[in-house]
């Protein structure tokens, strides 16, 4: 894994010093509800680029296992190496300078800047409350309990990174950019995105 992983990342150096197209070009990360599966598809949209997410991953896997997604996601949350072996299939991903071009994940900047990938890494961040509203918008749920939801699972994520990968996913060391949506409509939020994109390139 590591030998494929280094021989990767050489394809993505080589292409830097030759001129070559580096994917990916972003990065999106945030909370659940926070709005990054709809900036995704907004850009790519725009930019008539290709993306994929963790749950893309999550959802293939799943299904070259033959087991359904309650059955995969019990697997992987009593069984840390499955849970890591996502992950480095998303690694791949990212160093993969033939992909995609937009990769959204909560960790997928902590792996582009851990990686070395020269490329935009953008948090997403929102209030909970407007996280919430947007879970209740899309689940029906009471504003209370989708708040109660989103602190118990930002608590236990933050738990479970620390323990499989010594990292705090509070930590906004690996984004090169963040955008408060707390406030913003999605067209807003486009558009702050599109800019930060077209200085880059």
């Amino acid at each position: 894994m590591l030998k494929e992983m280094v021989q990767a990342l050489t394809c993505v150096r080589y292409a830097v010093m030759n001129g070559g197209e580096i994917l990916p070009k972003i990065t999106i990360s945030g909370h659940p509800g926070s709005g990054t599966s709809t900036l995704v598809k907004g850009i790519c949209k725009s930019k008539n680029w290709s993306s994929l997410n963790g749950g893309d991953i999550f959802r293939q896997e799943a299904k070259n296992r033959g087991l359904s997604l309650s059955e995969f996601e019990k697997i992987c949350s009593e069984d840390e190496t499955v849970d890591r072996s996502l992950d480095e299939i998303l690694k791949k991903h990212i160093l993969d300078s033939d992909g995609h071009e937009v990769l959204e994940s909560r960790l997928c900047g902590w792996w582009a800047y851990n990686l070395e990938v020269d490329c935009v890494r953008l948090w997403l961040h929102a209030s909970e409350e407007a996280r919430a509203e947007r879970v209740v918008m899309r689940e029906g749920l009471p504003l209370d309990v989708a708040i109660s939801n989103n602190k118990q699972r930002t608590a236990v994520d933050k738990v479970r990174f620390e323990e499989m990968y010594g990292l705090n996913p509070e930590d906004t060391k690996p984004y090169t950019h963040i955008i408060d949506a707390s406030d913003l409509n999605v067209e807003q939020v486009l558009a702050e995105a599109l800019e930060i994109l077209e200085g880059v390139e």
